[in-house]
């Protein structure tokens, strides 16, 4: 759907949406889903097994969780999530799920069409962001249900297509069409734009000595010296939309507030060290995926080496030992690290990562001796260098260095989000400003409750940015934002009603 079907979104600079959204995955469009008007309320017929929790519920029954206090809502409550809300929300459709419970959601969901909240959803792909771009032949690390998204289950969908998921792992594949399907099912296209590359997201100030009223950008210097002449006023938000022939229409839109839901998938972690750009060296799973299925490395003898002890590295692991290609397998950590995300995960649910971590744990290799024929690993390792002649230069965590040909190698240690568009890479919003936006390492400082960005007010940041790595919790960024919007408009409406104010700020 064309980004400019209406002049007025690049003509008119009066056009102001009240919420933009970067980002199509399911921070983005769980988020949409609530500004259109969908409310959770709790079901009359469901007990949740939390009796305290239960109880808090009930004094407010006639109120949707949206308009109703978060922090009270959340105290007390405990789950696999950092942030507060994200663990309330899962547990109102999850209840106990930790526990290995399958419990029915405590909630119902109402459209309530007088709570739409104009806004505009834009990503560089198909609604589902990067699930579309995954490997589609892994299972994810959730189960289906935990991928689900409110008001539509994911086994409905799944019986829909006469496949029976049997409450079992789904691929990426699978995912991604559910999402794609569910923007559809539940009216939300008129928000979506799809193939929107954002260039620059800024603050524009109005000059309060300006009686017409008019928003400019300010530069960094004058803002610094002149700071209390100028007040904040509408963020504006620059790109250009890839057309069918090929080529790129420019846009401008500006916004109220914007909510960032970029995910952190666009720019894979790199080792920094030399050789890293030679051919041989892949960054990512896909590309690593692709080299194996095209054949490019049956039948050599070298190893492939992989970098990284996490599930994306287990894959690549899986991927080589399936088409019979020996493994090099290179981490910092030790194996019996309690942080290891192998730990995390029931044997019995996840046999295959568990048989990576057996390979981990069993087939170390010895200072004195070579490799094993199949899979060897070397703990607490790190890599030097990469020669040109594909070879790698190994160092232990006590100085000992070894070299080694390889057939290729694919350096999987967690990636970054791409954040150009916002000033110093968006590093002013992270919890340490001196380094770049991560989940796990530094996620954006955000309100607890509001998922409003500390330093920068009508900002908002959900799922992987604030450290919700899982579908299950980046959904109460949702709630959070939602619950913030939704009573600044009312807020807005009061004054607006009763004469006092004039907007926005």
């Amino acid at each position: 759907m064309p980004l400019v079907e209406e002049t007025s979104l690049l003509e008119d600079s009066s056009v102001t949406f009240p919420v933009v959204i970067i980002g199509n995955g399911p921070s983005g469009i769980c988020l949409s889903y609530m500004l259109s008007g969908y409310r959770p309320y709790l079901s009359p017929e469901v007990v949740h097994p939390n009796a305290v929790l239960h109880s808090k519920l009930e004094e407010a029954r006639h109120l949707s969780i949206v308009d109703q206090d978060l922090e009270y809502l959340s105290e007390g409550l405990e789950g696999r999530s950092s942030n507060p809300v994200a663990v309330l929300f899962d547990t109102l459709l999850h209840p106990d799920a930790d526990c290995g419970h399958d419990h029915p959601s405590v909630l119902h969901w109402k459209l309530e069409e007088h709570q739409y909240i104009p806004h505009l959803v834009l990503g560089k792909g198909p609604p589902g962001g990067a699930w579309h771009n995954m490997e589609g032949s892994m299972l994810t690390i959730s189960f289906g249900n935990w991928m689900e998204l409110p008001g539509l289950k994911f086994k409905d969908w799944a019986s829909s297509k006469r496949r029976n998921l049997n409450g079992d792992r789904v691929t990426p594949e699978e995912v991604a069409r559910y999402y794609k399907h569910y923007v559809k099912v539940m009216g939300l296209q008129k928000n979506f734009r799809e193939n929107t590359y954002i260039t620059s997201v800024s603050r524009l100030y109005r000059d309060q000595d300006d009686s017409a009223g008019l928003e400019r950008e300010i530069s960094a210097q004058q803002l610094q010296t002149e700071k209390s002449k100028f007040i904040k006023r509408n963020w504006e938000v620059r790109g250009y939309q890839r057309v069918a022939d090929g080529s790129h229409v420019p846009f401008c839109v500006f916004a109220e507030n914007v909510a960032l839901a970029t995910g952190t998938l666009d720019s894979p972690a790199r080792l920094d060290i030399e050789g890293e750009d030679f051919p041989f060296v892949f960054h990512s799973l896909p590309e690593f995926g692709a080299a194996v299925s095209k054949g490019k490395l049956r039948g050599r003898a070298d190893p492939v080496l992989v970098v990284g002890a996490g599930l994306t590295a287990a894959d690549a692991v899986l991927c080589a030992c399936s088409s019979n290609i020996p493994v090099i397998h290179v981490f910092r950590r030790r194996v019996t690290d309690p942080g290891l995300i192998f730990k995390q995960l029931p044997k019995k649910l996840y046999p295959e990562y568990h048989k990576v971590y057996h390979l981990m744990c069993a087939q170390c290799c010895p200072a004195d001796s070579g490799l094993f024929s199949d899979y060897t690993s070397f703990p607490e390792h790190r890599v030097l260098a990469f020669k040109p002649d594909m070879k790698c230069i190994l160092q232990s965590v006590s100085g000992l260095k070894r070299m080694f040909r390889l057939s290729a190698a694919v350096v999987l240690i967690g990636s970054h989000p791409n954040l150009s568009f916002l000033k110093e890479q968006g590093c002013y919003l992270g919890r340490d400003s001196s380094q770049p936006i991560s989940c796990k390492g530094n996620p954006m400082e955000v309100d607890a409750y509001t998922y409003e960005c500390v330093k920068e007010a009508h900002l908002f940041a959900l799922g992987p940015l604030v450290g919700d790595n899982f579908v299950r919790f980046l959904k109460g960024g949702a709630l959070g934002a939602t619950h913030c919007l939704a009573a600044r408009q009312k807020e807005q409406q009061r004054l607006l009603v009763g004469g006092g104010g004039d907007g926005p700020a």
